[in-house]
């Protein structure tokens, strides 16, 4: 379903009526349809729900029945709770990890320059997005490595430095393999070779990063005797580093020692390799201690996290009652300035031939008047929606002014929802 979120003209033309705003969140793991309709009660939730399935299924081709089941729904400040846990790594598969805060910068980025966001979604994105920075410079949520191959680049980094001067190899591109490639490059490694046994594979892989080469597994024997580093994934049933390989390598590198991380079960490197001579070697048993209390030290900062999106969500109900309030300050000030402009041309029709110069100086005086006027009511507006009192005060004013109901707009939606 990912599609969604890269069709945005598509979305622009099949969105529902009702709703006003539309943002896709799509990750390897998620699919999140973000909405803004129109408040009032005429407005039914459900109704907004089931546009969003028939999106789904139109954009997808999936039939609404295959994936209803899985949806979950927020609406109104829900949303953004949601969504500040997302973006703050408090509702991922790896507690705290970052990832996820740069998917959501730049889903945001690329549908703010469409008409599919407007003030609400901007304002709620903001909002999150300004959350899970926090998160990660206020606090420890993802500081420590949360995964086995960040726990194992870490410890090569522990052993033997900056890792940007070292020849690196990774076996085999699983998942844990993928995930060990995508931590050597956010470190900008330039050396790194990547063996698989599918060669096209590693191929496509390497070529996203400068520098990087591929192979074959044939190709491991030499790997063995020039990397400093060799991160091995693969899904082989018996160890494919066996002892005597390892033997033959360091005998072409007797002062140079290597380092094993065998990421693998079962194992890539036979147990007996660690006894020789200036050969590291690192299995998942070994590794698991240090992920456990990486975890440990994550769940620690929860408390401080959470202390942090409530911060933060009390920020954002402000500001969304303001931007609640809005359309009748546009609307009220639209209309004054639609007097002002009538009189002020009524009044030089009946003067006669004006010098531009006095002209100028009567709009001046017309806009001022206006705005001091209006000053002081646009401020008390503002705070009562701080107040809760937006409704019955818009009502009020739009009573008061003559004003018309708001209709559809940019300003009117203040609604959120989401659905997946």
């Amino acid at each position: 379903m990912s599609c969604l979120a890269h069709e945005p003209e598509a979305l622009l033309a099949e969105r529902p009526p009702a709703l006003q705003e539309l943002l896709v969140l799509s990750t390897c793991n998620r699919l999140e349809l973000y909405a803004s309709h129109p408040g009032g009660t005429d407005t039914d939730p459900r109704e907004m729900l089931a546009a969003l399935r028939r999106l789904m299924a139109r954009r997808t081709g999936v039939p609404e029945a295959e994936f209803a089941d899985h949806l979950y729904c927020h609406t109104g400040l829900q949303v953004a709770e949601h969504l500040f846990r997302v973006a703050a790594g408090l509702d991922s598969l790896v507690l705290g990890e970052s990832q996820i805060l740069g998917q959501i910068t730049q889903t945001y980025n690329a549908a703010a320059q469409t008409p599919l966001v407007g003030p609400v979604l901007h304002t709620l994105f903001r909002a999150a997005i300004r959350t899970g920075k926090r998160a990660r410079t206020e606090t420890a949520i993802g500081t420590n490595p949360a995964s086995i191959s960040s726990v194992a680049i870490a410890l090569a980094e522990k052993r033997l430095g900056d890792l940007r001067s070292r020849h690196v190899a990774v076996v085999g591109l699983g998942e844990m393999g993928r995930l060990a490639t995508k931590g050597l490059a956010a470190r900008q490694l330039s050396r790194v070779t990547l063996l698989n046994r599918t060669v096209a594979r590693a191929q496509q892989a390497a070529a996203q990063q400068p520098g990087w080469e591929a192979g074959s597994l044939a190709d491991l024997p030499q790997m063995l005797a020039s990397a400093d580093v060799v991160v091995s994934a693969t899904a082989t049933p018996a160890p494919i580093i066996t002892a005597e390989m390892v033997h033959q390598a360091m005998a072409q590198r007797p002062e140079r020692p290597l380092l094993l991380l065998d990421l693998a079960v079962p194992r890539d490197v036979e147990p007996t390799v660690a006894l020789l001579p200036q050969v590291f070697l690192y299995d998942v048993d070994d590794l698991m201690g240090s992920l456990d209390a990486a975890l440990s030290a994550r769940r620690q900062e929860v408390p401080r996290v959470e202390a942090i999106i409530g911060q933060e969500m009390a920020a954002l109900e402000l500001a969304m009652r303001e931007l609640a309030m809005r359309p009748v300050v546009v609307d009220l000030r639209q209309k004054a300035e639609a007097i002002r402009q009538a009189e002020l041309a009524r009044a030089l029709r009946h003067l006669g031939d004006v010098d531009p110069a006095v002209v100028e100086q009567l709009h001046h005086f017309s806009r001022a008047l206006v705005n001091k006027l209006l000053h002081e009511p646009t401020v008390r507006l503002k705070e009562q929606a701080q107040n809760g009192q937006a409704e019955v005060y818009a009502s009020t004013v739009r009573d008061l002014f003559g004003l018309t109901e708001p209709g559809t707009g940019e300003a009117e939606s203040a609604q959120p929802g989401a659905a997946r």
